[in-house]
């Protein structure tokens, strides 16, 4: 067993596989985009996809349980759709703290496509709700996500080293201002993407109605008390 700084201990071999999985699914995801097999293997292909799908499917938990590895008080989601080391979805991103904000660093494949050679924008509008609210925690707050500004000031190249910063502009009672941009690692101080959010912490009424189905991984109502979207961040440099 290991643990995060502050968090529950969790199971190391079965993070190592979810995390191997993880990255098989994302391979895979990519191979099925630029594959010219023909016809008779790809079917091939899908029965073999389908019969994975049977075993994992053996034993499921259901959608309002949280997963044994996930711990929301150290924002650790495994299968976030951003960040998740165990999500074909996710690219993933890896979200570090630096001064003042956070940074977020990814490549994404052609899985991620919109105009050709480029990351479709709206997964552009993903990474950066994703790293305006780690920065929001970053800083010691957390909301919900209530507005998201998006300026696209140029195409974000596929399959280039990216990287995202994020940090909180302002910040007042249950409300707070985040700003970030995308650029790419070669040349950081060219923007492409800038964003502004507005987070917001909902009110006590609110978080009941939103979360209260919500239970541990044991099955115990236990709805977070901090929900949300961001996995854990790291001080290291």
């Amino acid at each position: 067993m290991t643990s995060d700084a502050g968090g529950q201990p969790y199971d190391a071999d079965l993070m190592a596989a979810v995390t191997e999985l993880g990255t098989a699914l994302r391979e895979l995801v990519d191979a099925s985009v630029l594959t010219t097999v023909p016809a008779d293997q790809l079917r091939a292909a899908a029965a073999d996809a389908r019969a994975v799908t049977a075993r994992l499917a053996a034993t499921q938990r259901p959608a309002t349980q949280l997963p044994v590895l996930d711990d929301p008080l150290v924002f650790r989601r495994v299968y976030n759709p951003v960040s998740g080391v165990g999500s074909a979805l996710a690219p993933p991103v890896r979200i570090r703290r630096v001064e003042g904000g956070v940074v977020g660093e990814a490549l994404l494949g052609p899985a991620y496509e919109g105009p050709p050679g480029y990351v479709h924008g709206g997964m552009s509008s993903l990474l950066m709700d994703q790293l305006l609210g780690s920065a929001a925690i970053a800083a010691g707050l957390w909301g919900m996500t209530v507005r998201l500004e998006v300026d696209y000031r140029r195409p974000v190249p596929l399959s280039t080293p990216l990287t995202m910063r994020a940090q909180v502009t302002e910040a007042a009672g249950h409300k707070c201002v985040v700003t970030g941009t995308i650029a790419t690692a070669s040349a950081s101080d060219r923007t492409l993407v800038e964003a502004r959010g507005v987070f917001v912490m909902p009110r006590e009424e609110l978080h009941a109605d939103y979360f209260g189905a919500i239970t541990d991984a044991s099955g115990q109502h236990r709805p977070p008390g901090r929900p949300t979207d961001a996995t854990a961040l790291t001080d290291r440099p």
